[in-house]
């Protein structure tokens, strides 16, 4: 392997990756860029492997890229996602998918798992949901007519599935925007407290305040922001939508989507759950926080900002540099809240504006290109956030500014994903050497592989150890 990096031997390409130490970098075999002395090389078999181990893809010779373009199997995977989503009516269950696919179900199952951290039954299940709220907000056909179109064939399943998602029956749907108030139904063992705490983990904060069991969130819009204050009451979260000026039926959708992560209900624990209680060693993980969900951040970029002000400081002083850039950004909401910024507000911003006020250089940068590049469009966040979760991961590991821990990030509280794992974190490290009784914290390999006994629901195990040090002494 060292003689075909050497000699940039092409026919190497796509059988490993080569990875440098002192850049921190890896590539394809045949990369142009200046060769390293030899024993700087480290040789992976895939790019999860050697991102794992905390490189990042080489911008000169693009092995994400090169690699991407190979894998059939994920191409037409997201070619009959697209068709799902376009049409879930056509497909009556997950075989349907796997004909369109052009694979087995086993193939297609363990493709859903890797490239969207789901099952197919899953998928389609939220496809049909989301083309019936779609359905419900744009005309005014029959509810049962909407559901059948979507592919539904039972009202009780139909009912059951829709409450489930969205915490509304279709008809409490559909009446989003005739008044400015919702009620959200609340599985059984939700965990309200858990909520609040994230919710008030910055006291400072004027995007979110938390009062007894109640907070609030401000949403920002083109003209004045949104305001939504949610109350836990009772078995529901009763939600209040507020502006200086009218609040239209869109508005209210999107507040009702924005609730639902916040609440973290695009999240079910059961999977979780059912996996560790097989496991005497695992089990203690959820021991007397059965129910919990991850709360997502309110959208992909106030996630992305997060996870750049956030990397490589302690918390105090991330929550600063966040409050910096929602001040100098940010919409004003009245009574001291504000909006956070979108990603045009943040790329107006000149490098200078915040390291005046404690940014370093480089983080600037990486804040302001960043909002740079979403604002012209070269970084989709919707798009990725619709998935692959594979895809995704590489084009953010492309981003200046942007390392595993970040992407991976973006992925969980960003996006969604289910199965991920922040490698590198420090506070999921040192709850993996409490749980698991190391003698020493674990690296990001270690980390990784600590982790595997709870896939394909990492995303919520990760959330659990985090949550465990706050509940530890």
């Amino acid at each position: 392997m060292l003689e075909a990096f050497l000699s940039r031997d092409a026919s190497a390409d796509g059988r490993f990756l080569t990875a440098v130490l002192t850049t921190g970098i890896y590539c394809r075999p045949s990369c142009p860029a200046k060769k390293p002395r030899p024993e700087n090389v480290r040789f992976y078999e895939t790019e999860a492997d050697a991102r794992a181990a905390g490189f990042r893809p080489c911008r000169r010779c693009k092995p994400d890229q090169f690699h991407r373009q190979h894998d059939a199997d994920a191409a037409r995977l997201a070619a009959g996602v697209d068709a799902v989503r376009a049409d879930p009516g056509r497909f009556h269950d997950a075989s349907d998918i796997a004909r369109a696919v052009a694979c087995g179900d086993s193939t297609m199952n363990t493709l859903f798992r890797v490239h969207y951290h789901t099952t197919p039954a899953e998928f389609l299940t939220q496809a049909r949901i989301a083309a019936t709220c779609e359905g419900l907000a744009r005309n005014g056909r029959n509810v049962l007519d909407i559901a059948y179109a979507a592919g539904f064939r039972s009202v009780s399943a139909f009912n059951v599935q829709f409450r489930a998602s969205t915490g509304l029956t279709p008809t409490e749907y559909r009446a989003l925007g005739k008044e400015t108030r919702f009620a959200v139904r609340l599985p059984a063992d939700y965990r309200a407290e858990y909520t609040l705490r994230q919710q008030g983990r910055d006291p400072e904060s004027p995007v979110e305040k938390v009062d007894g069991s109640s907070f609030g969130k401000v949403l920002h819009r083109a003209g004045p922001p949104l305001i939504v204050r949610v109350q836990f009451d009772r078995g529901f979260a009763r939600c209040e939508v507020t502006s200086l000026t009218s609040v239209s039926g869109d508005d209210m959708r999107r507040a009702h989507a924005v609730v639902l992560r916040i609440l973290g209900l695009v999240f079910d624990p059961a999977g979780l759950e059912r996996r560790v209680a097989r496991n005497r060693t695992l089990r203690p993980l959820v021991n007397g926080r059965a129910g919990l969900r991850m709360p997502l951040m309110s959208d992909p970029f106030e996630a992305l900002i997060w996870g750049i002000v956030g990397q490589q400081v302690n918390l105090p002083f991330a929550y600063k540099l966040r409050r910096v850039i929602i001040e100098l950004a940010g919409t004003d909401a009245g009574n001291g809240m504000r909006a956070h910024p979108d990603a045009h507000a943040v790329a107006a911003l000149d490098y200078a504006d915040l390291t005046r006020r404690q940014f370093s250089r480089r983080k600037a940068e990486y804040v302001i290109d960043t909002a740079r590049a979403i604002a012209v469009g070269d970084l989709d966040l919707d798009a990725l956030a619709a998935g692959p979760a594979t895809a995704a991961e590489r084009r953010l590991l492309e981003v200046r500014g942007l390392g595993p821990w970040s992407a991976q990030y973006m992925l969980m509280r960003g996006f969604g994903f289910a199965d991920c794992v922040p490698a590198g974190d420090s506070g999921l490290a040192t709850a993996l050497e409490r749980f698991f009784r190391l003698e020493a914290r674990p690296d990001a390999v270690a980390t990784r592989r600590l982790m595997e006994a709870f896939a394909p629901h990492r995303t919520l195990a990760t959330f659990h150890f985090w949550t465990s040090l706050g509940d530890s002494p």
